[in-house]
């Protein structure tokens, strides 16, 4: 398997960000995403309509009106879960795009994380060679604007705790919705088989990302980087129940099991 410093080569300057949508047709800011084409005119934007039972869809197709070159619309038949669609839109994106994106990641349609943010990992991607993924992350810091209920900010630090200990990485926010990769091979890969996970499949694709570069004989702290965000708001109509922190921590004893045999499998041969 070839490295992620192998697979920049000469790559483009472009930026092609995911937005999944689930009945979004109410909460998209249409003139946020039309101002972050006008002020990046480096960025696309790939909407997915997660089988929405809404107008999401015909919201898509307004906007792709708009500045049809640089917005796609991809519309599932039915609900398949946020990391089904997300997998799917970047590799519809990167199929579609071809060598013209250097970057594909994925952003939050509700823009909790402005798009404004998104220079800011693209250019830890572009200052350094070896990496593969640059991940959002929610720390509060003096002069950053992170703005986050005290409750869900402890349950995050939990979770995030025990993800760390799963994937052997001392990631601080594996749930931010903001995530940017480098466009090649090693990310065509982790993308090639649906994820186990519905609740959290983020923790999964980074596990992909470990896996892989420990294949490679590589350290995935060089592969993976967290880039603290500037600003960060969590936005009403949050479909998060407290079921689901129970589902995420069952998914999570699945991707410690999954790839934990996988590693163990591949020590033996």
């Amino acid at each position: 398997m070839s490295t992620p410093a192998e697979d920049r080569a000469s790559a483009p300057a472009n930026v092609c960000l995911v937005v999944p949508c689930y009945n979004e047709e109410g909460r998209l800011d249409r003139a946020a995403f039309l101002d972050a084409l006008r002020n990046q005119p480096n960025l696309f934007l790939w909407f997915v309509d997660d089988g929405s039972a809404d107008g999401t869809t015909a919201v898509h197709t307004r906007l792709q009106a708009n500045v049809p070159d640089r917005i796609g619309v991809l519309a599932l038949g039915s609900n398949r879960g946020k990391g089904e669609a997300v997998r799917l839109g970047m590799l519809d994106a990167l199929e579609r795009l071809g060598e013209g994106v250097a970057h594909v990641g994925f952003w939050d349609a509700d823009l909790s994380t402005p798009l404004s943010e998104a220079p800011h990992l693209q250019a830890a991607l572009n200052s350094h060679a070896e990496l593969v993924a640059a991940l959002g992350s929610r720390v509060r810091l003096l002069g950053r604007d992170i703005a986050r209920r005290p409750v869900r900010h402890y349950l995050g630090r939990v979770f995030a705790t025990a993800a760390s200990l799963v994937l052997r990485l001392p990631v601080y926010d594996t749930q931010c919705g903001a995530k940017l990769f480098r466009a090649g091979p090693v990310l065509r890969e982790a993308l090639t088989s649906p994820f186990r996970s519905r609740w959290i499949f983020d923790v999964e694709l980074i596990a992909r990302l470990a896996q892989a570069a420990r294949e490679a004989g590589q350290d995935p702290e060089a592969w993976v980087h967290e880039v603290p965000l500037r600003a960060w708001t969590e936005m009403a109509g949050s479909r998060l129940r407290a079921r689901d922190y129970l589902n995420a921590v069952r998914d999570l004893w699945v991707i410690r099991r999954t790839y934990r045999e996988n590693e163990s499998r591949r020590l033996a041969d």
